[in-house]
């Protein structure tokens, strides 16, 4: 099981790698340069890479804090007000990080590079 799970993840992950360069070559030929569908497919691969290690950064630090909320609130049930008010302001704290990714990403998807 190990193994076949490995080989899944190296399928994927080369699938993954392969795909901008199959769809800079579309792109090239309706008009646009090799440089400047290179950099979007290269944009657009490292956008996905950086939302899906936030996403996963902020998921677990969610969980975690999560999990330790409610450990807190099981030992002593009269600091459960303290603690769920606490836990709200951290997990906003933490879900604001991904926000700063998105826009991030957002940023370099979008935004024109100089030469281009």
């Amino acid at each position: 099981m190990r193994r076949t799970g490995t080989a899944l993840l190296f399928a994927l992950t080369l699938v993954c790698l392969l795909a901008p360069a199959a769809f800079a070559a579309e792109g090239a030929a309706e008009g646009a340069s090799d440089a400047q569908m290179g950099y979007f497919s290269m944009a657009a691969m490292a956008c996905g890479i950086g939302i899906g290690l936030a996403a996963l950064g902020t998921g677990i630090g969610q969980g975690i804090g999560l999990a330790r909320a409610a450990e807190g609130v099981a030992r002593n049930p009269g600091a459960s007000g303290k603690i769920t008010t606490t836990l709200i302001i951290g997990l906003a704290m933490i879900e604001s990080l991904c926000i700063y990714a998105l826009v991030v990403a957002l940023i370099i998807l979008f935004a024109k590079p100089f030469g281009f």
